[in-house]
């Protein structure tokens, strides 16, 4: 476990004897993330750890190469911000721009996956694919949609469950309309944090 903002031995302690307690494996090439529910410790509001194989993680790349192929990283985690279906690609992706792991005063940053065209603004994801997304960017390109009618923004969670979000006087969410107020309470709900 590594951290940099600060280091609580309790925490550290903690989350090494969950991991070997749950026995947290990694496969580097076919699941470079496993995720074990259930963690708690006080003071902190994460519910899972996390195990990161060294293709993702290299923290010992380019110094100790056979130490750095032999080292699991394990972190504390929030369940929402793995899906189980991370590429190696997308693990490490996740794990060095997004999920800030060395960083025990973070808040969740969920699994989310998102594509969007506004024909008002003229903005728009590059691709038919969604990409990766930070919650601030799904919250501010859905109140962007407010009185575009034939835009849309459409995002999927850590589970795979899929909305597709458009404006026709009202929210219209996976065809249903739905009289809701989009807020940061409810992204984070949607994304499952």
């Amino acid at each position: 476990m590594n951290t940099l903002d600060s280091f609580d031995e309790g925490l550290v302690k903690a989350v090494l004897e969950f991991s070997r307690h749950r026995r947290l494996r990694v496969e580097p090439e076919v699941r470079p993330f496993s995720v074990a529910t259930g963690f708690t410790h006080a003071g902190y509001r994460f519910d899972s750890v996390a195990a990161v194989s060294h293709s993702v993680h290299g923290y010992h790349a380019g110094r100790d190469e056979s130490l750095n192929d032999s080292v699991i990283a394990v972190f504390p985690s929030y369940r929402c911000e793995f899906s189980g279906n991370e590429t190696v690609e997308e693990a490490t992706y996740r794990f060095k721009r997004m999920l800030r792991p060395t960083l025990t005063s973070r808040a969740p940053s969920p699994y989310l996956r998102m594509c969007y065209e506004n024909r008002k603004t003229g903005g728009g994801s590059v691709g038919p694919t969604r990409g990766f997304a930070t919650p601030d960017v799904l919250l501010r390109e859905l109140g962007y949609l407010e009185g575009a009618l034939g835009s849309f923004v459409e995002f999927e969670n850590f589970r795979g469950e899929v909305r597709k979000i458009e404006w026709d006087g009202v929210w219209v969410i996976n065809g249903e309309r739905q009289e809701i107020v989009i807020s940061e309470d409810w992204v984070m709900a949607s994304l499952g944090c």
